[in-house]
């Protein structure tokens, strides 16, 4: 069990703050729902160090490859008439992986003494997400909990692909210029020196971009210590303010605003967004609710505020499509268009995940694009650095010649 600290407004409107149990967010939305009151806030308190903590920092959480497999073989073992604990004890013999073996022997131990699935999921909110425990809740009060475990392994795994398509899509561009920074590193360090002693010699008027160039040249040799402190200060600097909330926030409407990226980050959430509340919906999950754990999943803050208003807009009796269709700089036309059809025919799950569908696909695509735009512009940018620093160190030797 966790101590949460949430605020929350009762049925007279009127806010207040206090504490409770529960094994997730999502059940202590349910009790202080069953209560009257409606959640505005919640914070996890700060605990004592577990045996599971110390055994998580050690031997580090298990990888999403990993859950999606573990759903998939758990929902299959299932199907094929095994019991909960009799599946997850096979799975504990055949895993390789500690941390693996380790969840596997807990969640076994917790539903053998009683307790059901997705409340021993709840007690590692580290490794199942509030979707993942949301959906095996849902299956177990259903009495399908082995559809539940291939639905939310068929979204996950969707998630995990297309992240992975995206951060494959830059990490090629993320290669190219650092080398391009070490070897620049280099040739200031070995090769300018060389050609600055040829200079003095020959004593001609250098051009700015050389002076330039053989300046940082000896600042960066007569000074390497002051050089690297900087350098690594400023990579930890950076790193550290894009993992504050401050600096996640602003990335959040950078990247929005960026001319290449910002359509493909639109269609990212918008897929993320509507294949969850698909799956949700699917499964038998409030509309309310499912809109709060979407919002668990979705991580930048912009479409973390609409999911918040459109739970806040349900719970007065409006449509979910009306929130989509008033954000359309977030959420794109076809969105909001797709939800109040699903709404008006009741087929809200289907048409949602038809736009999941149709926006992974078109990521998909544009991350091939981007690869295929990427290498001209990457070839411009090493042309002209290599053209500005050849220009350089030669203009002076021309100089040299036109003289004699």
């Amino acid at each position: 069990m966790t101590l949460f600290t949430y605020q929350a407004k009762d049925k007279n409107g009127n806010l207040y703050t206090s504490s409770h149990e529960a094994p997730s967010k999502l059940d202590l939305y349910t009790v202080v729902r069953e209560e009257g009151g409606r959640l505005v806030a919640v914070k996890e308190a700060r605990g004592k160090i577990t045996v599971d903590a110390l055994f998580s920092r050690f031997f580090g959480n298990v990888k999403t490859h990993d859950k999606i497999i573990f759903a998939r073989n758990l929902g299959s073992m299932i199907t094929a008439g095994l019991a909960v604990t009799r599946a997850l004890a096979v799975m504990e013999k055949q895993s390789k992986n500690k941390a693996l073996q380790k969840l596997l022997h807990d969640l076994s131990s917790d539903v053998s003494k009683g307790e059901t699935l997705s409340e021993s999921m709840a007690k590692k909110p580290k490794v199942f997400s509030p979707l993942f425990v949301s959906m095996v809740k849902s299956g177990e009060e259903s009495g399908n909990l082995a559809g539940s475990l291939n639905i939310v392994a068929g979204q996950m795994e969707k998630a995990y692909n297309l992240t992975k398509k995206v951060h494959g899509a830059l990490i090629y561009p993320a290669v190219i210029l650092s080398v391009m920074v070490v070897i620049a590193i280099l040739m200031l360090i070995y090769m300018v020196p060389t050609l600055t002693a040829t200079f003095k010699d020959i004593g001609v008027t250098l051009p700015l971009s050389t002076r330039v160039i053989i300046a940082s040249s000896g600042f960066l040799i007569e000074h390497t210590i002051i050089f690297l402190t900087v350098l690594v200060a400023i990579i930890v600097g950076t790193l550290s303010f894009l993992r504050s909330k401050v600096g996640q926030r602003v990335m959040d409407v950078v990247t929005l605003r960026l001319p290449a990226i910002g359509n493909m980050v639109r269609e990212i959430n918008s897929a993320r967004t509507t294949r969850t509340l698909s799956s949700l919906l699917s499964s038998g999950v409030d509309v309310v609710v499912a809109l709060e754990v979407t919002e668990d999943v979705i991580q930048n803050h912009l479409y973390k505020e609409v999911l918040g208003h459109a739970r806040a807009v349900i719970q007065k009796g409006e449509t979910m499509s009306s929130v989509f269709s008033k954000y359309e700089n977030l959420y794109p036309p076809f969105v909001g268009e797709m939800a109040a059809v699903g709404e008006e025919t009741g087929k809200i799950s289907e048409m949602l995940l038809g736009v999941a569908v149709y926006y992974e696909n078109e990521v998909e695509e544009k991350t091939k694009d981007l690869s295929t735009i990427i290498e001209p512009v990457l070839m411009v940018i090493i042309g002209a650095g290599v053209g500005v620093f050849a220009i350089s160190m030669l203009a002076p030797t021309y100089s040299l010649v036109n003289n004699i």
